[in-house]
Order: structure tokens, then sequence, then C-alpha cells
């Protein structure tokens, strides 16, 4: 465990935006090539580490995507110094004053997000009220010439706040979504090593998701695995949110997807296990798109039976996110154990309507 959250750590520390991915990958990658056969690199930059099965060939294939891509913003203009910005991926305005975050120019620059003082603001945009995007800007505190001569308009600017401790068990950062279930894929790599599975694994850390779900279309299609599982992150419990289908305990164990994403009898193999297991776990209703790879996955080719398992974090598309280790070490285990008890004939028995 401490050894996964020193991992999951790093890549907190690191930038890789959606559609910006290089330097995440690599970190990915170093930590992936002991534990998988070979790595390759899909041609829009996702990652796929390839860990063969022990099964007769010609194997099936599993494919386990977690998408490494984390929101962000974009230099739009530079005035008096300071810089316009937009977002990648979606970004609430109300938590962006005050920020530490990198511009990524010519060489990286510190810097905060800025709201200019209520008076010089519109009066829709008063003081009190959650200031719009357009009004802020990204304070480097160089002079206007240094900054025309470092920072161009596309430059990249990424959260900058830290990793943070909680507790022995809860992490904090920025890209916990969706890179605290990149760690959980890496746990359960781990744990394969110790497992003679029949079938073939293709753990891809994919891109693009928070903006195109590029990965999720062209990685399944080059993979074309049997079955796949898509991995993510959903919404935790906390003051004042809904105690309905739409939040989960935080700490408290994993859900799994149920909805026209998921494959009902993936769904009922994963349910069963997890009971098997003594391991928490809680259904997530999905009644329309997942908000995950497997809206793409589900589609390629001739359609891919995909399962979504998810992790709970508090403050979701924020720098500020929170997650449970335990909950992240679950995801690992329960894909692991299934894994191992894939049959050689699984996809004989696999049926849509076997829900029951």
């Amino acid at each position: 465990m401490a050894e996964l959250k020193e991992f999951l750590k790093s890549l907190l520390s690191l930038p890789g935006l959606s559609g910006y991915e290089e330097p995440v990958r690599a970190a990915i990658a170093e930590e992936w090539k002991p534990l998988v056969t070979e790595l390759s690199t899909s041609r829009i930059g996702s990652l796929h580490g390839f860990k063969a099965g022990f099964g007769a060939e010609p194997r099936k294939r599993i494919l386990l995507s977690a998408h490494m891509d984390a929101i962000g913003m974009i230099v739009t203009s530079i005035e008096d110094g300071l810089l316009r910005f937009t977002e990648i991926g979606g970004i609430d305005p109300r938590i962006l004053p005050g920020q530490p975050v990198t511009v990524h120019s010519r060489r990286e620059l510190p810097a905060y997000v800025v709201q200019p003082p209520g008076f010089l603001l519109p009066d829709d945009q008063a003081a009190s009220h959650a200031v719009e995007l357009k009004y802020l800007f990204v304070d480097t505190g160089l002079r206007q010439a240094e900054v025309e001569d470092l920072v161009r308009v596309g430059d990249l600017i990424s959260f900058a706040q830290q990793p943070i401790e909680l507790t022995e068990d809860l992490l904090a950062g920025h890209s916990l979504d969706n890179r605290a279930s990149v760690a959980s894929v890496t746990a359960c790599l781990e744990e394969l090593q110790q497992i003679q599975h029949d079938w073939d694994v293709w753990a891809v850390a994919s891109v693009q998701e928070e903006e195109t779900l590029g990965g999720a279309y062209t990685s399944p299609f080059k993979i074309r695995p049997d079955l796949a599982i898509a991995v993510d992150v959903t919404f935790a419990r906390g003051p004042g949110s809904p105690s309905d289908y739409s939040t989960f305990p935080l700490g408290k164990g994993v859900t799994l997807g149920w909805g026209a994403n998921i494959h009902p009898a993936l769904y009922k193999a994963f349910k069963d296990l997890a009971e098997k297991l003594d391991m928490p776990a809680h259904d997530e209703l999905m009644p329309r798109m997942s908000g995950t790879d497997a809206m793409g996955i589900q589609v390629v080719a001739e359609g891919i039976p995909t399962m979504v398992l998810s992790i709970p974090i508090r403050y979701m598309h924020t720098p500020v996110e929170v997650v449970s280790m335990k909950d992240i070490a679950r995801a690992g285990h329960l894909m692991a154990q299934f894994i191992a008890g894939l049959p050689s004939n699984f996809m004989n028995i696999l049926h849509w309507d076997d829900e029951s």
C-alpha cells in the first residue's frame, strides 16, 4: 500500500492535460515496465501494457482501461502581462481564484489564478457571487515584456497543488480523476505477477477521456478485446451531498456500474465475486451514459461486453479531490481476482440477458 501511495503521489505531481498526456504517460510506463510483457503507445498517445496469459493459444483478451488525462487550462490571450485562459475538461470557476498553477511556456512558470477586485467587475459579477471564467486571469508576476517573450497563446496551464496525506488512508490532490484508477490497474498488474491466468491482459492508460473519448475508441479497436473493464472515479458522499443513488461512502468500497454501458452478465459476475471476497461494493445506477471510457469501448467494432468499476472521490474536478487508498487497492484486487477466475470458455457462457 505504501509503495502504491507513493506512485500515485508521483502521478499527482505531474501535468498531463487531456490531449497532452506525455509527462504522466512516461511515469506510468516506467512503473508498468516490469509488470507487463511489452509496452507500446497508440497513434494518439494511449499507453498499452500487454501481459501474456498462460492458457492455450489463441487466448482471449481482457482490456483494463483507466484514463490518465487531467483537466486544466489553456492560454487564450495576453493582456497587460496577465493571461486570459479557458478550460480543458470541465472546471468549476468557483474554485479557481487563489489556486497555484504552472504555465507550461518556453519555460515552466509558477503562477496563480486571480480575480480583479469587485469594483472593477461588471455589476452582474459582484464580489458576493462566483466570478465567471472569462473575468479571471493567471498572474506569473513577470513584466509584460517578459510574459510576451515566454508565453504563447495555446500554452497549457496545470494545477500545481501538491498531494497531501490527510490521514493514513486518505490522499488529496488534483487529477485523482482518474489517476486513482491508473493506480488501481497498477495494483492489479502487481497482483497478477503471482497468478497464472488463462487470458491475455491489456492494461491501457487512455488519453482524452475528459474531452473526446479518443483513447476509449481507438485502443479497443487496435486491441480487439473480448471483454473490457472501464475503471474510473465516482462521487463520494459528504456533508450536504445527496444520499441517493448518485453518491457513495468514501473509503467503504468500490461501485459496480449498472446501466446501458454495462453488460448485465459482467455486472453479475463482479457482484458475485465481491460477495465471495467479502469486499464492500455498492451498486451505481447509470441510467444514461456512464461518463467513462465505457461509452466508447462498448460500441467499438461489433461491440465489446464492458463493465464499469468506480472509486469514490470527494470534490471531483477540483485541485483537492480526496480518495481512500483502501478503495484503490480494493478495485485492483477485485480486477485481479476476476481475471484469475476467467475460464477459457467464458465467452461461450456470456449472454446479455444473464442478469438473474
